[in-house]
């Protein structure tokens, strides 16, 4: 093939693609070099592996991101799509609520940290005024600085963030539905509820599996709440991946080990995304 036959579509792309390979490729070839040497340069095999994976901190980091990531998940799911149900539904005020839940959603990350932070603040916070104030504890929790409580919180400032995401997403997809799907089911009998059960959630079915996708991989790279209301503490109980990569790079500036942890999580998230894309297509051939 010579030059004259290269497809014109090509040399369109072909500027995108050299500014991909220079942003991603380069950045990862250089991450993967500098896992298997020394801070001099040299040559150091699977050393860095090695004490990444045999630090006894890095398993409870493994729980704490999956504890995080599922649990953000979970409940972004279920208030994305309670909220979606609602919003479609026909009541007086519909586009002024529509408009006032993407609040969350459109607030800087940095923003809503410092705002939670307050909020959850042991002495000072609204939430353990009002929780004291009508009986439900009888006295301050400290939330960010309690190992039991963290992490429960930081899910609560996530799912709070993202769920505004999923209620819009949904609320596209019921309003592709048919209204005859309704009526059909009325006519036999059936209340709301065999609606949500036998029509809208069949009928949103792909649209919570790529949503699903998304928000996994954003819990995954999620940095922002978690370093800015407690940097990983305390203890570690907040510590999760992406923190500690940072970490190990900027603070203590051990950036062969940093790679080796950023190419060992690159593998599990890879791996994460495989088998769910394995699901979804077996979900797509049913």
């Amino acid at each position: 093939m010579t030059i004259r036959n290269i497809s014109p579509g090509v040399w369109f792309i072909l500027p995108t693609m050299l500014l991909l390979a220079a942003l991603i490729v380069y950045p990862m070839l250089s991450t993967a070099e500098l896992s298997v040497t020394d801070a001099n340069g040299a040559f150091a095999g699977m050393r860095n592996f090695n004490v990444a994976i045999s630090a006894p901190s890095t398993r409870l980091i493994l729980f704490n991101t999956a504890y995080y990531v599922i649990g953000s998940v979970v409940f972004q799911l279920l208030l994305g799509i309670l909220a979606g149900i609602l919003l479609n539904q026909h009541f007086a005020g519909r586009s002024l609520v529509r408009s006032l839940m993407l609040i969350p959603w459109v607030v800087p990350g940095i923003v809503a940290a410092m705002t939670w932070a307050w909020m959850f603040h042991t002495d000072y916070g609204i939430i353990n005024y009002i929780m004291t104030q009508v009986g439900v504890i009888s006295e301050p929790i400290g939330w960010l600085t309690n190992p039991n409580t963290v992490m429960p919180a930081l899910i609560a400032v996530n799912a709070w963030k993202m769920f505004p995401f999923v209620a819009v997403m949904v609320l596209a997809g019921l309003q592709s539905v048919p209204e005859e799907l309704y009526e059909a089911v009325r006519v036999d009998g059936a209340n709301f509820w065999h609606e949500i059960w036998h029509i809208m959630l069949p009928q949103l079915r792909p649209v919570l599996v790529s949503i699903t996708l998304l928000l996994t991989i954003w819990a995954l790279d999620g940095i922002t709440i978690i370093y800015s209301i407690t940097g990983g503490g305390p203890a570690n109980r907040s510590m999760i991946f992406p923190i500690q990569i940072y970490v190990q790079a900027f603070e203590y500036f051990e950036f062969n080990r940093a790679a080796a942890l950023s190419v060992l999580y690159f593998l599990f998230i890879s791996v994460i995304i495989v088998l769910y894309m394995r699901v979804f297509a077996a979900q797509e051939k049913d």
